[in-house]
């Protein structure tokens, strides 16, 4: 759920211009910056401390204009082995494959990030006539290759309840919900932990966590006809 500036993280936000506008307002300045403060040194981790506080240099490379696609590079000032590439909006086209394999052999040890991919999980890639064989190709290239899920924000509508799960590496997925004050129902909302999970929630689990708070025994049309 990209966000530009001002806006909440939970709005469901629209994109008029497609990928080229997300790219532009919020995945290439979140690729940026992230690029700016990620660390990762894969050799003489103990050297280089002055080096390693200086600002990487930031480098983007258009994939795919038409896609919104680009590839973002951290040049570390301690040198090579502390490089960081970051791959943003790749897709389920075969081409995506071919350069995530490419890179993540060029780059070894080192970080090769996947930032906003658009796709789920392997049955994200259906059947091509175009490219056979893509579903196993991803499966190899991606799945088996141990890319961990480090930051991922849902949010989606329960029981007709807004809810929200995050997951932030190394932690399991943290479930949230938000309700409505009695009084100022327009105005001021509050947001409620449900619990956590240690795979993507889904719609069964959050029904049951929502049901068990007594916050949620009545359903937010139930609370809507009361203020009548």
């Amino acid at each position: 759920n990209l966000v530009g500036e001002e806006q909440s993280a939970v709005e469901e936000n629209e994109w008029p211009g497609g990928a080229k506008q997300m790219y532009r307002e919020a995945g290439g300045p979140l690729a940026t910056a992230l690029l700016r403060e990620v660390r990762a040194p894969t050799k003489n981790v103990d050297d280089f401390v002055a080096e390693r506080n200086l600002a990487p240099e930031i480098k983007q490379q258009d994939i795919w204009d038409f896609d919104g696609s680009a590839l973002h590079s951290a040049e570390a000032k301690e040198g090579a082995s502390a490089d960081i590439q970051a791959m943003v909006f790749a897709n389920t086209d075969s081409k995506y494959l071919k350069d995530i394999e490419k890179i993540s052999e060029a780059m070894g040890d080192r970080l090769f990030l996947l930032v906003n991919p658009f796709w789920r999980n392997v049955d994200s890639w259906s059947f091509n006539l175009l490219a056979p064989g893509a579903k196993q190709k991803a499966q190899q290239t991606i799945f088996d290759k141990g890319y961990d899920e480090t930051y991922s924000l849902m949010v989606f509508s329960v029981r007709g309840e807004k809810c929200a799960a995050i997951k932030a590496y190394p932690y399991d997925w943290q479930l949230f919900a938000f309700r409505e004050d009695d009084y100022y129902p327009n105005m001021a909302e509050s947001v409620i932990r449900l619990g956590s999970c240690k795979n993507e929630p889904n719609s069964a689990l959050i029904t049951d966590l929502l049901n068990a708070r007594p916050e949620f025994q009545e359903t937010k049309t139930m609370r809507q006809m009361k203020r009548f």
